[in-house]
């Protein structure tokens, strides 16, 4: 395949937003909670707010990068070892709340209907996956989470994940993650089920 799948650099923060931007652009998670208006630079904003506060500094951040340098597909991962600070969520909320615009309500909202879903093991946290569209179909997604997956296993703890989409529902249980159960986001919003991929797992 024409990709290498590398630690994603600083400076390429902002083109793996863009990535998760245009996959994200309407999955209904994103749909329900950020605001329509502006809504695929919103969806950038809040993707590379996740990378560079969260996911780089505490968490593992993979890309697969094409032989021409661009950023194919982008993994996000957090990890039990490296907790994210109280105060950098807290800090992350204020600029959330700008980024999702009228939707940020229903964001809140959204969020602590899905409490349920999060387990308190410990466990590697998928906290978000995409592929260019242009790209869809490729193996992409699958070979983008080939290092987390790996590092989950090695460290003998279990990947959760939780997702709004039916199709990903069938890919990730390709890769061995099992359903752990379901919500329904008051109000007309998405339906949200939680996944685990049990520990040492085959990548």
């Amino acid at each position: 395949m024409d990709v290498e799948v590398r630690r994603l650099a600083p400076q390429q923060v902002e083109e793996a937003a863009e990535v998760l931007a245009d996959a994200f652009d309407g999955y209904p998670w994103t749909a329900w909670t950020v605001a329509a208006d502006r809504h695929r630079e919103r969806l950038a904003g809040l993707f590379g707010l996740t990378i560079a506060a969260v996911g780089l500094p505490y968490g593992d951040v993979w890309a697969a990068v094409e032989r021409a340098g661009r950023v194919a597909g982008v993994a996000v991962w957090l990890r039990p070892d490296r907790p994210v600070p109280e105060q950098v969520w807290t800090d992350l909320s204020e600029r959330d709340a700008q980024l999702a615009g009228d939707r940020y309500g229903a964001m809140v909202a959204a969020e602590a209907a899905c409490a349920p879903l999060r387990t308190t093991e410990a466990a590697c946290l998928l906290a978000t996956v995409g592929v260019r569209r242009d790209r869809w179909g490729q193996g992409l997604g699958g070979r983008v989470l080939e290092p987390g997956l790996a590092a989950a296993a090695h460290a003998g703890l279990p990947a959760v994940l939780e997702t709004s989409s039916t199709d990903n529902l069938r890919f990730y249980r390709r890769l061995g993650f099992e359903m752990t159960g379901q919500v329904e986001v008051p109000g007309g919003g998405p339906r949200v089920w939680g996944m685990r991929r049990p520990p040492g797992g085959k990548v």
